[in-house]
């Protein structure tokens, strides 16, 4: 029996109180990263009207100068006048930075396989389970509902530093309804857009020249848009915004940063962590060996799950799941994926060179399914050994 659903997906812009933080966090991983790559980060980041908080654990050789990072980065959002509630020159920074536990780094160092025998590997920097997943509804192998969004957001911060809406601020979200039928996209039912303006435009021209500059030309030809039901700022006034209209908080934004609700997450955030924390690496890894499944054919759509523990090399647990368009046994498949991939923390960070200063750019607009970014992790590049693997 054929099913006809819809879902949603939202997307922030760069301005956004939580990715504002999100940014600042992987703009001083980067910094250290580019000096250090083998340093330990774990960098935690919280605004608030003119203030900026950077804690966290980092245990490092170098020196970088967190204040100067935070400014530029704020800069380079576009909080430069006390007006927008924010500016870059004269917002306080604090910091409360520790170095990471010895008990962590002890089992990150030496995993338990290294001290039960005389081959070295890294342990798990955590314990937790990652999700990964890919699906043909896109090119980029992203569910249709969050791809939009994305783009939509990314949207609205290039007409707004590109000066085309000079009344554009940087704070903003979007959210695309899509309509499915048969599990397959057909139609954009409903598109929000909520962006921060300045105070004297009208809220007729704000609707227009957003459906006119941003939404329209994010429209894909593939799909109905002939019944597009429009909320362009929905309150009707958006001009306190940013850092001012609301606190902002690393990793807050988990959903956004991954697959807009369509598939699993985990729990555990990105920014501001080194590659030895699974949460980043293994879920980096999770997608790359998703996007594969799907790119070989072996179905349409799926979903990777691999859990870790603490200290511990080798995954407790990988699961395929296909939901139901799987071209062989999702256990088949999951013996090709552990043929094929080497799951363990330090074989990801060497096979997707992890360690090096690529987390500035991935902090606003999503970590997976950047057309726009040469991320290791969205490469394709081991069809020939699933293809080995398969006969």
């Amino acid at each position: 029996m054929s099913r006809t659903k819809l879902f949603t997906s939202e997307s922030v812009t760069e301005g956004h109180p939580d990715k504002v933080c999100d940014q600042i966090s992987d703009s001083i991983l980067d910094a250290i990263m580019e000096q250090d790559p083998n340093a330990r980060v774990a960098c935690e980041t919280a605004v608030n009207t003119g203030l900026v908080m950077v804690m966290g654990e980092i245990s490092t050789c170098c020196y970088v100068d967190i204040p100067s990072i935070v400014r530029n980065t704020v800069r380079d959002i576009g909080y430069t006048r006390a007006k927008y509630g924010f500016d870059a020159d004269t917002c306080a920074v604090l910091q409360s930075i520790d170095e990471q536990s010895s008990d962590i780094a002890m089992g990150v160092n030496d995993a338990l396989e290294t001290r039960q025998s005389e081959v070295h590997q890294n342990g798990a920097g955590d314990q937790g389970m990652m999700f990964g997943f890919a699906c043909k509804e896109t090119e980029s192998y992203m569910p249709m509902p969050i791809y939009l969004a994305h783009n939509m957001s990314k949207r609205l911060a290039e007409v707004r530093k590109k000066e085309t809406l000079d009344w554009l601020r940087p704070d903003g979200k979007t959210q695309v309804t899509i309509k499915y039928e048969d599990e397959k996209p057909v139609a954009v039912d409903t598109v929000v857009v909520s962006c921060q303006h300045s105070e004297n435009v009208p809220l007729s021209t704000i609707k227009e020249e957003i459906i006119k500059h941003v939404v329209e030309p994010c429209l894909p030809q593939d799909l109905d848009i002939s019944n597009i039901k429009y909320l362009i700022n929905p309150t009707g006034r958006f001009v306190i915004g940013g850092p001012m209209g609301d606190s902002g908080l690393t990793g807050r934004k988990i959903i956004v940063d991954t697959y807009g609700g369509y598939a699993k997450h985990g729990g555990g955030a990105f920014s501001g962590k080194d590659c030895t924390k699974v949460d980043r690496s293994a879920a980096y890894a999770a997608r790359w060996v998703a996007k594969h499944l799907v790119a070989a054919d072996l179905c349409d759509k799926c979903e990777i799950e691999i859990a870790y523990a603490i200290g511990v090399a080798e995954p407790v647990s990988l699961l395929v799941d296909t939901f139901g368009t799987g071209r062989m046994a999702e256990n088949e498949i999951e013996k090709i994926v552990r043929e094929v991939f080497d799951l363990r923390p330090s074989s990801i960070i060497n096979e997707l060179d992890l360690r090096r200063p690529i987390y500035r750019q991935t902090a606003s607009y999503g970590h997976f399914g950047r057309d726009d970014l040469n991320l290791p992790w969205e490469k394709i590049s081991k069809l020939e050994h699933i293809k080995k693997a398969i006969k």
